[in-house]
């Protein structure tokens, strides 16, 4: 379904991403594990052109694009297949719940306002944010705000769904409602992509963990021979560091 292909990325002198590559299969749920500053944020940002690669390809359901050379017209058709989740929830403050969910079904996709609510309201709902429609982000919770950006990324029905450590910024009484939510995307068959330090939820929750360190794809295997039997010295390394850190199951 996605496969991103030698995928190169520098800021200034810094080389960010080393010929990186990842498929994803329809229905998967990949998690990309690995420490502060490996290139898990910037590859996901790149696959869904938030970033810009120096070089490297992108298949996307049979369509082949250069991501150092995009033209606007493509990046528009393949977002249109895509759902973003942002670590910092990214709601406009200025609209409700139900507005910040519906805005890019009414001004990118030009549904009418009653079908882009019906849409909305049903998005809400699957999070648990239906009775919170018509409050501003203000008023929410940051578990609530991300359970919100959630129910925008899945309104269009998007074949992938990126998700940028949904987690990072919540206090940790917090994180359980977010994971839940995902945890039940992942039920219900959607294809993810998740980068994420919550461990114990990737093994649970993942089909698959790519491990990234130094811009680079270190390790990449089913959660249970990861977690149980790593092939790679510098995954082990990873793993004993983060031995008894706190996680959260659900």
């Amino acid at each position: 379904m996605i496969e991103l292909t030698d995928i190169r990325k520098s800021f200034g002198d810094h080389e960010i991403l080393k010929n990186v590559s990842l498929s994803v299969s329809k229905g998967d749920v990949v998690a990309v594990l690995g420490p502060s500053g490996s290139g898990k944020t910037t590859l996901l940002r790149i696959a869904n052109f938030l970033e810009t690669a120096d070089a490297g390809r992108l298949v996307f359901e049979g369509e082949s694009l250069d991501l150092a050379h995009l033209h606007r017209r493509d990046i528009a058709r393949i977002r249109a297949k895509t759902g973003f989740v942002f670590q910092n929830y990214n709601l406009f403050r200025n609209l409700t719940a139900l507005e910040n969910v519906t805005a890019g079904l009414r001004f990118c996709r030009g549904l009418g306002r009653r079908e882009a609510d019906e849409i909305g309201r049903a998005s809400l709902a699957e999070v648990g944010m239906l009775d919170r429609a018509d409050h501003y982000p203000s008023a929410l919770s940051g578990g609530q705000q991300q359970r919100v950006g959630i129910a925008r990324a899945i309104a269009a029905n998007p074949d992938v769904i990126y998700l940028d450590e949904p987690t990072s910024a919540l206090d940790p009484e917090l994180v359980g409602e977010v994971l839940a939510v995902i945890r039940k995307l992942a039920a219900e068959g959607r294809t993810m992509v998740l980068v994420t330090h919550e461990l114990n939820f990737a093994r649970h929750v993942a089909n698959r963990i790519v491990f990234m360190a130094d811009g680079l794809v270190v390790e990449e295997n089913t959660p249970e021979a990861f977690f149980t039997n790593p092939r790679e010295e510098r995954t082990r390394q990873f793993l004993r560091r983060l031995d008894g850190s706190a996680d959260y199951v659900i």
